[in-house]
């Protein structure tokens, strides 16, 4: 993960210290683009959720994104008022592929 980020033109990488992601609920690198890091989310630790992510490969990089059926069971469990649109506009892509929202991971 470090390697990644570690390509990142502003080097915001280097202020974390090792532990921070666990130790924090959210870890937050604010470089050319802005990264949310987290240990889990909503009761999704990454151990689960490396089962149900789709890798891109950035500039040599692998990197793991959150599936659309990840991404709407987060979304689902933190259950805010923001999260709406992302759910609608899930939902609309699983009906659009013929598939039921998934109910649990």
């Amino acid at each position: 993960m470090f390697a990644a980020l570690a390509t990142l033109p502003d080097g915001c990488v280097r202020e974390l210290e090792a532990g921070d992601v666990s130790k924090y609920t959210l870890v937050r690198v604010a470089d050319e683009i802005l990264i949310d890091l987290m240990a889990s989310a909503y009761g999704i630790d990454y151990a689960e959720a490396s089962k149900s992510v789709v890798i891109h490969e950035i500039q040599g990089v692998p990197i793991p994104f959150a599936s659309p059926e990840l991404f709407y069971s987060i979304k689902k469990r933190a259950g805010r008022e923001k999260d709406r649109g992302d759910i609608y506009f899930l939902e609309q892509l699983f009906a659009a592929q013929g598939k039921l929202p998934p109910t649990e991971l």
